[in-house]
């Protein structure tokens, strides 16, 4: 085995292209990317990310120019990252599950040059293309295509040695498009240097929880397309290990790499993981390999973790944090992680470097225990919404950033999420979070995952309106859930309707869609409150 790259071979100073240049030198024929049995070394990454760089100058790509990629994740997706942030151009990762139109938005929107495509995605990406008013020259990702020149022919031409000047890494590298479960997303303008924020501070303070093992392969289950996938398989890169790439995410593609690639930490979000936990055959031996595994994105209920927990094996590490914030705001370490530990309810607490207060309506500052918005501010921040520089001023104030989701700090400092704000019901006056009564729903055995939204009623305002999804040979009655709520809620969160669903609606990222459940119910009002 290669020996790694010293800390001394990787300059803190250095952005992105420096750090993989570094990795090269020092340990050229270590594997730095694994994808459908493909193997990339830091070596061949370096040369390859040099080439593209230059092509993307060689193109009239000025600094802030933005190239599009839309495409299932694969070593190009950090090829193009890498060269970006060597010429200083802007890379907007495409949700390749939009629709054509939605995908002509974010193009418009961005305003993308150049538009880097899968064969799988070449139809909707004319579709969509053919639905704006400026040019983008599409480039597939794979060798020949009617859509234009294979990626390798079109970088091939040009030299594999770094253009003259290092990227600046207090400068736009990424544009994330939220995930837009309400209205037109918003594109995201993420620095490079957020891409370093934790690996710094973690080097510099006491989190033993994330340091990296020479010999560690990381398998990411998160689309590159969301921050956190992308963000934590760089962090794979700058540290100098194998990180394991899945073109898509399917549970069955996960436990094979679990079995076969040698992993030994997984990111993900808890749908996934207990996905994984529902094929065929599993059992603890699959995961035999596995030192942690790192879940975030969406709450996990306490006996969906008690499950993964045993049948994992392994420990386990929450973060929370939000396309807005880059990187996670906040860790729940291993050492958390025990049975009945009451702190298993919270996202964790804010890192070094990483501060958290809890505001009233009028922008007050709330003591622990009680409820509002939570407002943020760390070394890794977005620098605005593109082209939106009102929505800007309504989420960065003051250096904070108001995240929109409602919650309470304990008196340890540890952050309890209990929801959107935009998602709170409000029931004769009372304020109801739907992941409190979801997460109660999903403690019956036979409950897979829940959504609660609010329905109009004319005599409360609002009322709870609960679906819910079974596991697999199992069922209940909504009476029989019903009544196993009644010693967990207080009465006024009861739901007043239990509806029975195949599967609970998610976006790429695992988030609950709630939007879609709840717009039926408000269909034809004047707003979306009673």
């Amino acid at each position: 085995m290669t020996k790694p790259a010293t800390p001394e071979t990787v300059p803190t100073t250095v952005g992105l292209p420096g750090a993989i240049a570094a990795r090269a030198a020092g340990q050229p024929d270590a594997v730095a990317l694994v994808c459908e049995g493909r193997k990339t070394t830091f070596d061949s990454l370096y040369q390859v990310s040099c080439r593209v760089a230059n092509a993307l100058l060689a193109a009239g790509l000025a600094p802030g120019a933005r190239i599009g990629y839309l495409g299932r994740d694969s070593e190009r997706l950090y090829e193009l990252l890498i060269a970006a942030a060597d010429v200083g151009v802007v890379l907007v990762p495409v949700n390749w599950r939009l629709t054509g139109s939605e995908i002509a938005y974010i193009l418009g929107d961005s305003g993308c040059r150049l538009l880097f495509v899968d064969a799988a995605d070449e139809g909707v990406a004319e579709q969509a293309v053919q639905q704006l008013d400026q040019r983008v020259e599409l480039v597939r990702l794979d060798a020949g295509g009617v859509a234009g020149a294979g990626f390798a022919a079109w970088y091939a031409p040009y030299a594999n040695q770094r253009p003259d000047a290092e990227g600046d890494r207090q400068r736009a590298l990424l544009q994330m498009y939220t995930s837009g479960t309400t209205g037109n997303p918003k594109g995201v303008v993420i620095p490079q240097q957020s891409l370093f924020a934790v690996r710094e501070v973690r080097d510099s303070s006491d989190m033993p929880w994330l340091e990296v093992p020479p010999e560690d392969r990381c398998l990411v289950l998160i689309p590159g397309f969301h921050i956190a996938g992308l963000a934590w398989a760089v962090q794979g890169l700058l540290d100098g290990v194998t990180t394991v790439v899945l073109p898509e995410y399917t549970p069955g593609a996960a436990l094979e790499a679990m079995r076969t690639q040698g992993v030994t930490a997984v990111c993900g979000v808890p749908v996934m993981l207990l996905l994984v936990l529902a094929e065929p055959g599993v059992t603890p031996a699959d995961f035999a390999g596995l030192r942690q595994v790192a879940y975030g994105g969406s709450p996990m209920p306490e006996q969906m973790l008690a499950l993964c927990m045993s049948l994992y094996g392994c420990e386990f590490l929450q973060f929370y944090g939000m396309t807005e914030t880059a990187t996670p705001i906040t860790f729940l370490p291993p050492a958390d992680h025990t049975p009945g530990n009451p702190r298993l309810r919270s996202a964790g607490a804010p890192y070094a470097g990483s501060e958290i207060m809890i505001l009233d309506k009028a922008g007050n500052a709330l003591p622990p225990g009680e409820i509002g918005e939570v407002v943020v501010r760390g070394p890794a921040m977005m620098l605005e919404y593109f082209h939106n520089a009102d929505a800007t001023a309504d989420t960065l104030i003051d250096g904070w950033l108001h995240t929109g989701d409602a919650g309470r700090l304990d008196a340890d400092g540890y952050l309890y999420i209990c929801d959107r704000i935009k998602d709170m019901i409000i029931v004769a006056g009372e304020n109801v979070y739907p992941a409190e009564v979801e997460n109660a729903l999903v403690a019956h055995p036979a409950v897979r995952e829940a959504a609660v939204v609010g329905a109009p009623d004319e005599r409360w305002g609002e009322r709870v309106h609960a679906f819910v999804a079974f596991h697999p040979g199992q069922s209940a009655t909504p009476h029989e859930l019903l009544m196993s709520l009644r010693d967990k809620l207080p009465s006024f969160k009861l739901p007043q309707q239990i509806d029975i669903l195949d599967a609970v609606p998610r976006n790429a990222s695992g988030k609950i869609l709630r939007r879609r459940l709840r717009e039926p119910f408000w269909q034809g009002r004047d707003r979306a409150v009673n």
